[in-house]
C-alpha cells in the first residue's frame, strides 16, 4: 500500500491534494491510524465502494461530458489565448467537494455531486443543507459542465471590489456572462440553475425585481445578512412572489453586464474584470429593465 500510494503521488499532482485536503489522510488529527491505513480503510469501506460503483455506472461513458468540456475549452482558448487550457480530473470524496480549481488551471470534479435528483442524498447525509431539495434538483449530468466551469469563473473574476449588493450582483453577473461565452449552446436554465418556469418568471418580472431592490434600498446595502438572501443559493427570494427563485440579484447583475457589453462590444473579458467600479458599469450600461409582473 505504501509503495502504491507513493507511485500515485509521483504520477498525479491531484493525488497529493486529494490525500491532504480532501481525505485528510496525512493529518494525524484526522487519520491517527496513519496515511496508508486510513486510505486503505476509505477505499474498502462498503458505503464508499457503493458510491464509487454508482459513479462508475452512471459515468461509465464519459464521452458526452468530455465533448461538452472540449467545446467549452475551444471557446476558452479563443477568448483567452494566453492562458493555459484547463484539464479535468474526476474524483469521489464521499460528498465533500463538488468542484474546485487546482494547479496552473486544472479543474477537479466530484462525481458524487452529480448522481441525479433521484439519488438518496438525504438518506446518506441527513441534515446536510447541501442536500436540500431545491439544490439536489441540479445534481445531475446536465449541470456538471456548467457547475464546474462556474468554479473557473469564480477564480477568473475574483471577489467583489466592495461590500454593497451592487458590487456583489455585478461581480456574479460577470461570472454568468463568462458561462455564456464558454457555453453559448447550453440552456440558460442550466447556467442559472433554475427550472423553465422560474426562468420564464425572471424574464417576465425583470422590471419588478429591479423596482423591488430600489424600493427596499438594497443596491447599496452593505449588510451581508440582507444581501446573501438574493445572491446565494436559496429556494426563493424573500419579499418577492413565491414563484421567484433564489439568486434574483445575480440574474439582474447578469442582465446589467450584458447591457454593458452590448454597448461596448469591443471590451475584452479581461477589461470587463478590471472594471471594478460597479456603479460606473451600471451607469454606462444604460440598463433598462423590461416589462411588469405577469406581462
Amino acid at each position: 500500500m505504501a509503495a502504491g500510494l507513493q507511485d500515485i503521488e509521483a504520477k498525479y499532482q491531484f493525488s497529493i491534494i486529494y490525500f491532504e485536503r480532501i481525505l485528510g489522510s496525512k493529518d494525524p488529527a484526522m487519520a491517527p491510524v496513519g496515511h496508508e491505513a486510513f486510505v486503505k480503510g476509505f477505499i474498502t469501506y462498503p458505503p464508499v465502494r457503493h458510491l464509487y460503483d454508482t459513479c462508475m455506472v452512471l459515468y461509465n461513458d464519459f464521452s458526452p461530458i468530455e465533448k461538452q468540456f472540449k467545446q467549452a475549452f475551444q471557446f476558452y482558448k479563443y477568448y483567452f489565448p494566453d492562458l493555459p487550457v484547463p484539464d479535468i480530473t474526476t474524483f469521489v470524496s464521499e460528498y465533500s467537494h463538488a468542484a474546485f480549481i487546482f494547479g496552473d488551471n486544472s479543474l477537479a470534479v466530484g462525481l458524487d455531486f452529480f448522481l441525479g435528483e433521484n439519488y438518496p442524498y438525504q438518506q446518506y447525509n441527513p441534515g446536510n443543507t447541501n442536500f436540500s431539495d431545491y439544490l439536489i434538483r441540479t445534481y445531475n449530468a446536465d449541470h456538471l459542465v456548467a457547475r464546474t466551469l462556474l468554479t473557473l469563473a469564480d477564480d477568473m473574476v475574483g471577489p467583489p471590489s466592495g461590500n454593497r449588493m451592487i458590487d456583489v450582483m455585478i461581480n456574479n453577473g460577470k461570472k454568468l456572462y463568462l458561462l455564456d461565452m464558454l457555453l453559448p449552446n447550453a440552456p440558460d436554465t442550466v447556467k442559472m440553475e433554475v427550472t423553465p418556469d422560474q426562468w420564464q418568471w425572471l424574464q417576465e418580472n425583470e422590471l419588478e425585481m429591479w423596482a423591488f431592490f430600489l424600493e427596499e434600498n438594497m443596491l447599496y446595502n452593505t449588510s451581508w445578512e440582507d444581501i446573501r438572501k438574493y445572491v446565494e443559493y436559496s429556494p426563493n427570494s424573500p419579499g418577492m412572489p413565491e414563484e421567484a427563485p433564489g439568486r434574483t440579484a445575480n440574474w439582474l447583475g447578469w442582465q446589467i453586464v450584458k447591457a454593458y457589453m452590448s454597448r461596448f462590444p469591443d471590451t475584452t473579458f479581461q477589461q470587463l474584470i478590471e472594471l471594478q467600479d460597479a456603479q460606473k458599469l451600471l451607469d454606462e450600461s444604460k440598463y433598462k429593465p423590461r416589462r411588469r409582473w405577469g406581462g
